[in-house]
């Protein structure tokens, strides 16, 4: 079983460092880490490259923690198993191997992760998500504040000790891979989010 758990969590991480948006970007002659705020996410593709990209970065990146994780809860492994492989593409997503342990800040592969472990705990935090882009207009605010919303969400749900520690462990490396963001919010300069 140690095995099985190694190899499914090291698959996981693999498959979560692909670097979705920035392989994305290059497809259209732009290396995204030069560009706006040089982050491999959707919110900087959706701004410098455009909308259909940066929705297709979100789709890619969400469907990065959502399969690995779909995959193992359809299997016959551990139910707990599906947790750490979440946490394993998360991780890959954010800590890429591909690109030197450096990535994205992880929102949209937590987003798929979570949409198989727990769906309901993200339709919460979807909703804290956008209620405060629909009134601040802050993709950064709304992305961190949902994350910190997900660990009250699933231990109110009932989800099992491993979904909550990965849950929590996920949001706090959200909000500190938001850092510069922080700062831009603290001195108003964060760039508002654009239909």
């Amino acid at each position: 079983m140690t095995v099985i758990v190694i190899v499914a969590c090291g698959v996981a991480y693999l498959l979560g460092s692909i670097p979705s948006g920035l392989l994305l970007g290059k497809a259209y002659g732009i290396d995204v880490r030069r560009e706006g705020s040089g982050n491999i996410g959707a919110t900087n593709l959706y701004r410098t490259v455009g909308r259909k990209v940066g929705v297709l970065t979100l789709v890619c990146d969400c469907l990065k923690g959502f399969i690995p994780v779909l995959l193992v809860k359809l299997s016959a492994l551990p139910a707990d198993l599906a947790a750490w492989v979440g946490l394993a593409a998360f991780c890959g997503h954010v800590f890429s191997i591909f690109l030197r342990f450096k990535g994205g800040k992880g929102v949209a592969t937590a987003l798929g992760v979570f949409l198989a472990l727990s769906p309901w705990a993200v339709a919460i935090a979807l909703g804290v998500f956008l209620a405060l882009v629909f009134k601040w207009r802050y993709i950064s605010l709304g992305s961190m504040v949902a994350a910190a919303a997900m660990p009250p969400a699933v231990f109110l749900l009932g989800c099992s000790r491993a979904v909550l520690l990965v849950t929590a462990f996920v949001a706090v490396i959200v909000i500190v891979k938001h850092h510069e963001n922080i700062k831009r919010l603290v001195g108003g300069t964060e760039n508002k989010f654009r239909a």
